[in-house]
């Protein structure tokens, strides 16, 4: 018997406004993810790719239907369940990389531990085990406008997996990186994804970016247009 699938979207609806302002941003959308799959979420300018995101990690709810996460329905939670959730078991990578600007690399990955209520030293210790894992930990020191571009983007990842989430939501991860630094990227995921079995949903325009990914949802009009998954080598 299969394990139940870590993410489950059935009948989602999401609308906002009324009336004529009426905005359908997902149309009953049914969708299962499972634990430790990499999946790449591509579609265009208002084609539900983001709100699906959000509601992927508890940042919003579903007008109507069931979110399912790890179990629990996480859409009809209140706001601060939903923020424990996201704080227990969700990891966040951004486009905009959102470091402290005049905050060290190992003390931007330690934000998450102090809001855990982590103690100093071991907080220190855990931040410096992720920034190892993304080939960071000679940069411990530097700030973010000492970092280059890529740099700064895997102090992010490293900020997102050092309390071991169970999930990690990245949006557009290497959009404002160069070709070479996106491939990087792209290439540190797949490796948390394979080594560590880190369930990874990202959002990217870029087919070339998505490709890394083991199974591919394209978004149209609040709807799943396709679903693929790659071809495992022989």
């Amino acid at each position: 018997m299969s394990p139940a699938p870590l993410i489950v979207f059935d009948k989602v609806w999401k609308t906002y406004g009324q009336g004529e302002a009426e905005v359908r941003a997902l149309a009953g959308i049914d969708l299962a993810i499972g634990q430790g799959e990499f999946v790449a979420i591509m579609g265009p300018s208002g084609s539900g790719k983001s709100t699906a995101m959000n509601i992927v990690g508890c940042l919003d709810t579903p007008t109507s239907g069931r979110y399912g996460f790890m179990g629990v329905d996480a859409g009809r939670l209140d706001r601060n369940r939903r923020a424990e959730l996201r704080n227990l078991y969700i990891g966040f990578v951004f486009q905009g990389y959102n470091l402290l600007p005049r905050t060290t690399a190992v003390e931007n990955v330690e934000l998450p531990l102090i809001y855990r209520g982590v103690p100093a030293q071991d907080r220190r210790a855990l931040a410096m085990k992720a920034l190892a894992e993304v080939g960071l930990e000679d940069r411990e020191h530097h700030t973010p406008a000492e970092l280059s571009g890529g740099q700064q983007q895997r102090v992010a990842i490293a900020r997102a997996i050092v309390t071991r989430p169970t999930l990690l939501v990245a949006d557009e991860p290497t959009g404002n990186l160069d070709t070479a630094r996106s491939h990087e990227i792209m290439q540190l995921l797949t490796r948390l994804n394979e080594e560590y079995g880190l369930t990874i949903v990202m959002v990217t325009h870029e087919s070339d970016i998505a490709a890394y990914a083991g199974r591919t949802i394209a978004f149209r009009d609040g709807h799943v247009a396709s679903d693929t998954k790659k071809l495992e080598a022989a």
